[in-house]
């Protein structure tokens, strides 16, 4: 495993995410400062994954056809640029374009990112790498709140203009790392070739059910614990002490599943998390709706991982770069976390909080009950 490669990979997908989820406690004096209703709110959260769904494609032909390497470096100084323009913008329309120009950004260092562990790394350690580059955006995403609690302390400019520097910093590491050899002539197949695939095809489900089902968790989970009497800033710390749980357990699915078989955890991580989401429904405490909390987004953190890998062997048996092979995934992200936000709301006022988990939980048990109907080599293998 080559260490350096995982750290600069790690270091620009946190950079990424931490800048994503820096708006949550700035909304409020954002909104107060440009007189934004909730749909101007909602827009300026929502406008990144928006761009992100936008730069997805585009940043899986970059990879492709430049390298990762190249693209990752153009994703850092993109990343700079609206870092600085959201640090010193003065109206909400700057803001606006800084978040989407983010979000492509955040869509090409993933993707180039991902592109670039993979290429660097033997199929034996594909899923342990991967738990590693994950498990770090998950940090980002963790300490993101932070980062937004200092800029409503110091400013936004001195707090976004040291996000930039630190963007400046990891590319000038980044020009120094040798990219992989990639065979020209495995890298000849179309990215519709993995639409084609059932294999890819089974990735991207494993993928975006677990996404689905956060979308429904993010909606829910807060306004329920608020009912329950947290405040604002316990509600904070317990998504912190879930997504830590899924950050730390990350490389070590990544390592299981090299071991074991993505089927094995991908079984058992889907019927757990099934379980779990008919679960949050029912305490009446914040202490137990906590603890299962961080239980279910462990078990649907497992997902991640393997579904990672699986895109990974399927692009390469295909002979399909792997820049192509991530930005479909990443293009998913954005479409199920919203989707999963959007309907779990309307199920929710329609028949209850039950209604829209048994929704995502039935979703989790009948693709867990699927992979038990699949061999694993039909389903992964390590050949390309």
């Amino acid at each position: 495993m080559n260490r350096r490669l995982v750290i600069l990979v790690g270091s620009v997908v946190l950079l990424d995410t931490l800048f994503y989820a820096a708006l949550a406690p700035l909304l409020p004096s954002l909104s107060a400062q440009f007189g934004l209703d909730k749909g101007g709110a909602g827009l300026l959260v929502g406008i990144y994954p928006i761009g992100s769904f936008a730069g997805a494609l585009p940043a899986g032909w970059a990879t492709a056809r430049f390298g990762p390497r190249p693209t990752v470096l153009v994703s850092l100084v993109v990343m700079a640029a609206a870092a600085l323009v959201f640090a010193f913008g003065q109206t909400i329309e700057l803001l606006y374009v800084s978040r989407f120009l983010q979000g492509i950004a955040g869509a090409a260092s993933w993707t180039a990112g991902l592109a670039w562990l993979v290429q660097g790394t033997s199929r034996e350690r594909r899923g342990e790498v991967l738990g590693f580059g994950i498990g770090a955006g998950v940090v980002g995403a963790q300490f993101g709140p932070v980062l937004g609690s200092v800029a409503h302390l110091i400013g936004r400019g001195p707090a976004f203009a040291a996000t930039a520097a630190a963007a400046v910093v990891i590319a000038a590491f980044a020009i120094r790392m040798a990219e992989p050899h990639v065979d020209a002539e495995r890298t000849t197949g179309s990215p519709l070739d993995l639409l084609r695939n059932s294999r890819y095809l089974t990735a991207l489900m494993i993928f975006i059910v677990p996404s689905l089902a956060f979308g429904v968790i993010e909606v829910l989970a807060p306004l329920r614990l608020s009912e329950l009497g947290a405040s604002a800033e316990l509600i904070g710390l317990i998504f912190f002490v879930a997504g830590a749980a899924e950050a730390i357990g990350s490389p070590i699915i990544g390592r299981l599943s090299d071991r074991l078989g993505v089927l094995t955890i991908v079984r058992v991580g889907m019927l757990v998390a099934a379980v779990l989401l008919i679960a949050l429904f029912f305490p009446t405490t914040v202490l137990v709706l906590s603890f299962v909390l961080v239980a279910c987004a462990g078990a649907i953190g497992t997902l991640w991982v393997p579904a990672g890998k699986l895109v990974s062997l399927a692009a390469e048996r295909l002979d399909v770069d792997q820049g192509w092979a991530f930005a479909l995934q990443n293009s998913t992200w954005s479409l199920s976390m919203g989707a999963g936000a959007t309907l779990g709301g309307i199920l929710a006022a329609a028949g209850g909080d039950l209604l829209a988990y048994g929704f995502a939980a039935a979703l989790c048990a009948l693709v867990g009950l699927v992979m038990f109907g699949r061999r694993p080599a039909a389903a992964v293998t390590s050949d390309p």
